[in-house]
């Protein structure tokens, strides 16, 4: 049987595994977790993102929530 996992999410109903990585173990950070799926030492590695996007960007959030409507 073929399995989900990875960027695609596990599609098992389980959310607690859905950061599963190549090596099969789950992160828990989101830039963890893109981190490990970095196509090559070319890409730069990702900082962790703000908590808060709304927060750190408040400017943009009504411009986000006219796109995202």
């Amino acid at each position: 049987a073929r399995q989900v996992r990875g960027l695609c999410g596990t599609y098992n109903w389980n959310q607690q595994d859905e950061f599963t990585t190549p090596a099969g173990d789950v992160e828990t950070s989101i830039t963890a977790f893109a981190n490990k799926y970095r196509a090559s030492g070319d890409c730069p590695v990702l900082s962790p993102f703000p908590l808060e996007p709304c927060g750190a960007f408040a400017g943009r959030r009504e411009l986000a929530e006219a796109a995202c409507a």
